[in-house]
């Protein structure tokens, strides 16, 4: 019996101890979280980092617009202007006439995004619900444009474009730029993800093909259209290449144009080109403020289906 009792001991002796098994729980786990926030301090430096990246040509953008022309590249750097110097949107104002600009930028960009939104959208419907010979061909044909870079294209499509007239005209600015494989491609992804039994219901109801798209799909893309809104907005607005080929017509300029004006060959008026970069943006800031909710919500909904 003492010999049992005995060899229990020892036994137990020879085990670690409950205290000891839980030090190094302990231990572990304070271990681990200690890791996950260094991991997560990590991350949130490399983030701040890059919006400081970001935002930093954005603010000396509108520190120099509003300086005086000898302070604008004074070391160290002036971030406060002194003094405050506001004429300089004045008179980049009406140097050139930037109200023509802005009309034309907002009319070929509304324009553009009206025609993808309607192509794109009605593509994209086609593409996801409807079976026909060479569907998936002539999507694959439509996604490998994507890869081909515009340089490419720029000569048969100026070409075209001078064939039917619409140089120096809204119509070779806007009918170009009216549909995008991407915009067709974001469109077909999410519609995938649209339930076939909807649609099937609507036909039950008497609904026509282009009433289904009308009053069923439309209603439920609103946050993907207004994803590819802004994406498509923001090219048309920024695009240089494309309207310095078609367009030499002074009223005809997009801000882009414009822009190009205040840099010539006996130098760059940078408080003016400032100036009227800040105005330039100020459309782009708005847009996306009132379809932020819309464009992120846009962007995780679009569905990988298919």
């Amino acid at each position: 019996m003492k010999q049992g009792i005995g060899s229990a001991q020892v036994k137990a002796a020879a085990r670690p101890g409950v205290g000891a098994l839980r030090g190094r729980a302990a231990t572990g786990l304070a271990a681990g979280r200690l890791a996950r926030r260094l991991a997560r301090a990590a991350s949130y430096s490399l983030l701040a980092s890059g919006g400081v990246a970001m935002v930093l040509p954005v603010v000396w953008m509108i520190s120099a617009s509003l300086k005086e022309p000898a302070r604008i590249f004074s070391v160290p750097v002036q971030w406060i202007p002194d003094p405050v110097r506001a004429a300089n949107y004045l008179e980049a104002m009406t140097l050139a006439p930037f109200g023509r600009y802005f009309f034309n930028s907002l009319f070929v960009g509304g324009s553009i995004t009206f025609l993808t939104l309607l192509f794109c959208t009605l593509a994209g419907f086609g593409f996801a619900k409807y079976n026909f010979w060479g569907r998936n061909i002539l999507f694959i044909a439509i996604l490998s444009t994507m890869m081909i870079p515009f340089q490419v294209i720029m000569v048969p499509l100026y070409i075209i474009v001078r064939e039917l007239g619409w140089l120096n005209n809204y119509s070779g600015l806007i009918i170009p730029g009216a549909i995008s494989a991407f915009g067709v491609f974001m469109m077909r992804q999410f519609i995938l993800t649209i339930p076939d039994e909807l649609l099937d219901a609507a036909r039950i109801d008497g609904a026509s093909e282009l009433g289904i798209f009308w009053w069923v799909v439309l209603p439920l893309c609103k946050a993907p259209m207004a994803a590819l809104a802004i994406v498509t907005f923001l090219g048309s607005w920024n695009n240089l290449l494309w309207p310095l080929i078609v367009v030499s017509r002074v009223e005809l300029r997009t801000v882009a144009l414009g822009l190009a004006e205040f840099q010539t060959v006996y130098g760059t008026a940078y408080h003016h080109l400032m100036a009227a970069a800040t105005v330039a943006t100020l459309p782009i800031l708005i847009l996306f403020a009132f379809l932020q909710r819309h464009f992120v919500r846009g962007i995780v909904l679009t569905g990988m289906k298919g």
